[in-house]
């Protein structure tokens, strides 16, 4: 029952009220319909709402691309393993033939197409930190392909908010989300 689910909504209590809501980061069609109508309704009521990072400022997009970059003039075939390399190219390899059956007809009536795509998500691919190569590579499958061009939770209640003209900021800074991913050592990836 939706009155009985969990919502992840927890209530500063104080004049007026102020909430908090976790968030996750996948489509927000997956997740909308299971999302209580108590967080909904606070989410509603609400004239300033605070995200993780604000995904709607092309600063942010840009600095969060930037961090994931190795050091200028290094290349992630100078960091990893040989083998883990080739495995990982390989694997590119067969993600980028297999998306064209991947994507469905309503993304392709929306314009995109499967080269596109797949520079999007994995452009540039060869300069990234291995961290994010390994997100990177979590995210490139049938299943997350076919959801592509819905915005992920945040994304969506930060387009509603501006939407309904609520007031937005961001709680955190890319470098603070960043920096820890960063500094993570190779064993650790």
């Amino acid at each position: 029952q939706q009155s009985e689910l969990n919502s992840f909504l927890w209530t500063i209590k104080r004049d007026p009220p102020s909430y908090f809501f976790g968030t996750i980061h996948v489509p927000y069609t997956r997740v909308w319909d299971f999302v209580p109508e108590n967080s909904k309704k606070a989410f509603q009521q609400s004239h300033i709402v605070y995200f993780e990072l604000d995904l709607t400022d092309p600063y942010t997009i840009s600095a969060l691309t930037s961090c994931q970059l190795l050091p200028q003039g290094e290349n992630l075939q100078d960091v990893l393993p040989r083998d883990i390399y080739h495995r990982l190219k390989r694997h590119l390899e067969y993600v980028k033939l297999m998306m064209p059956s991947w994507m469905t007809p309503d993304q392709r009536g929306k314009g995109l197409y499967a080269d596109y795509l797949f520079n999007a998500i994995a452009g540039n691919w060869e300069r990234k930190r291995p961290v994010w190569v390994m997100l990177m590579v979590n995210s490139l499958t049938e299943v997350d392909i076919k959801s592509r061009g819905v915005p992920v939770l945040d994304l969506y209640l930060a387009q509603e908010a501006e939407r309904l003209r609520k007031q937005t900021g961001a709680v955190e800074k890319v470098e603070e989300q960043c920096h820890p991913l960063n500094g993570l050592n190779f064993s650790q990836v």
